[in-house]
């Protein structure tokens, strides 16, 4: 392998597949080696534990039901060394199962039979989005946009004078790509992607009523203009943010 090769090897994003199924496992496997990631398999919760670390890796498909363990209890134990987003895919889909793995560490939650073109589109969605997060959390935090001041690393949002304003995860989410982006306009796709999460399917009127909620808590803090329409393509911020050192 020539330097060239070896290097985009490395940069290949890395995915480890938990499935005591060969047959499954082998499916899911090919597809996403032929989309371009590095894919390593682990069939029992030992094994799994010894390929995430040996890894580290960027995402982890995950089987609730394996030989030696239960996947919701192995999902948590992973979360104390590995910092990877988690899907579940998984033959047990009672609201309960779903529930649960959401709630305790979960990003995605995906029934069998699989589709692998939709679990590929959550899969770019969920890094795309955790990029976004390890992007913000490498800058200064607290950032000041007209009477408003938001913390990134601690999700919060309040006025200059300390009053706090509670926004939801999407609000917030939202908002927070909005304030970084500082007056540069952001695609509807964009902020599809931005708020898209594991409560449910997002699309562009989910954007414009997160939009319509903002204006309204930030409009009643004192500034009309902070989220500011771009014709024929999304949303900016309205006025000027100015990151804190």
């Amino acid at each position: 392998m020539n330097a060239t090769s070896e290097t985009a090897a490395a940069n290949r994003e890395r995915l480890v597949i938990v499935e005591d199924d060969p047959v499954t496992r082998a499916m899911i496997s090919g597809y996403f080696a032929d989309q371009g990631f590095r894919v390593e398999e682990a069939e029992s919760v030992a094994e799994a534990r010894r390929v995430v670390r040996r890894v580290k890796p960027e995402l982890i498909f995950l089987d609730v039901v394996l030989p030696d363990g239960d996947g919701f209890d192995l999902a948590k134990e992973l979360q104390g060394f590995s910092d990877a987003g988690i899907i579940f895919v998984t033959r047990r889909d009672t609201d309960i199962d779903r529930i649960v793995g959401l709630e305790l560490a979960g990003d995605h939650y995906v029934t069998k039979p699989v589709n692998l073109r939709d679990l590929l589109a959550r899969t770019r969605s969920l890094l795309r989005r955790r990029k976004i997060e390890r992007d913000t959390a490498r800058r200064s935090t607290t950032i000041t946009f007209g009477p408003f001041m938001i913390d990134l690393l601690r999700r919060e949002l309040a006025t200059v004078n300390g009053d706090p304003i509670r926004l939801t995860r999407g609000e917030f989410d939202l908002l927070a790509a909005l304030v970084d982006s500082n007056g540069r306009p952001l695609s509807r796709d964009y902020l599809i992607e931005v708020v898209s999460n594991r409560h449910g399917e997002v699309d562009a009127r989910t954007v414009d009523a997160l939009v319509a909620r903002l204006r309204r808590k930030l409009t009643g803090a004192g500034d009309p203009g902070v989220i500011a329409t771009v014709s024929g393509i999304g949303y900016k911020l309205g006025i000027f943010a100015d990151r804190n050192a």
